[in-house]
């Protein structure tokens, strides 16, 4: 099992930052090598609501459907993905700071297949790498929202 976790201070409210990242088809507008997610379901975020993600990882274009396990607006997401060759879990949660701030974190866990277990170690230092600056993306991007 791996397991990744980050967070980031936001100066935003908690409702907002929660409804941003929750509508999955904003994904690609802050991580890196995401193309698109679209909903695949009616009704939007709730539990059991599905959607499709196009991503490119190393030089390669992957497809993956997930399915809404969990939601606790404006707190808690939590989804997953049981195909490819690396099932995961997401859970993104967001925490009222007061004063207008809220902490996002995002925690992954999955089941790597053989080749991500065996590149595991190669892989982990660009991928921190990625997520640290995925987060610095979305904290300006909520953060410019505000003067908007």
């Amino acid at each position: 099992m791996v397991r990744n976790s980050n967070s980031i201070e936001v100066r935003r409210p908690q409702v907002e930052v929660f409804a941003f990242v929750a509508e999955f088809p904003n994904d690609p507008k802050w991580q890196r090598g995401k193309k698109s997610c679209t909903w695949t379901s009616e009704g939007g975020l709730r539990v059991g609501a599905t959607y499709r993600q196009h991503a490119t990882f190393l030089g390669k274009d992957v497809f993956q459907n997930f399915t809404v396990l969990e939601v606790d607006a404006p707190r808690l997401v939590r989804y997953e993905s049981k195909e490819g060759s690396f099932p995961l879990t997401v859970t993104r949660t967001v925490e009222d700071l007061g004063d207008g701030r809220c902490r996002f974190t995002e925690t992954v866990e999955g089941e790597p297949g053989r080749f991500f277990s065996l590149a595991a170690p190669l892989l982990q230092p660009m991928v921190k790498r990625t997520i640290t600056r995925d987060f610095e993306v979305l904290k300006k991007l909520l953060e410019s929202q505000a003067a908007d």
